[in-house]
């Protein structure tokens, strides 16, 4: 089974933070990014291959990928998971990847959303797709960063 020792949602996918302190702190070796517009844009994944420490791999894939693949993941293969929405991770669950936990960093604030911690406004289809994540049996908790304490979002919601 695959070895995914940390699951995100993080709109921004892989930046410093996430790169460098959620890397560390789970100890992953691999970062999968499932977005179907970053696995066709080298420019992204060129970005994000930068803030990586040496010697950490990426894969960039689309949702369907992930689904496809993930199974044939080595064990000593330690995997952070990063997902830009709610939805991704939905699907991904409904496909048969391995998700228990998934911890919620970054969901920017734009008009029609409201904010329900420093870093994470949703939208009524995010609750919708978290509710669903949430009857999926995936517990999901808002962490920005590794030294913060990690809050279930369904208390906020």
């Amino acid at each position: 089974m695959a070895n995914i020792v940390l699951s995100r949602i993080d709109e921004r996918l892989v930046h410093g933070q996430v790169g460098v302190q959620w890397v560390g702190f789970s100890d992953a070796n691999i970062v999968v990014v499932a977005n179907d517009e970053v696995a066709e844009d080298e420019i992204q994944q060129n970005l994000m291959e930068m803030v990586l420490v040496e010697g950490i791999a990426i894969r960039f894939w689309s949702i369907q990928k992930v689904i496809d693949t993930i199974h044939k993941a080595s064990d000593r293969q330690k995997i952070l998971l990063v997902c830009r929405t709610p939805k991704d991770f939905r699907l991904l669950v409904e496909g048969g990847v391995p998700i228990t936990s998934i911890n919620v960093g970054n969901m920017h604030y734009a008009e029609g959303k409201n904010q329900i911690a420093k870093t994470v406004s949703v939208d009524s289809e995010d609750v919708e797709e978290l509710n669903k994540l949430k009857a999926l049996g995936v517990s999901c908790t808002i962490q920005g960063v590794p030294t913060e304490s990690a809050t279930d979002i369904f208390t906020l919601l």
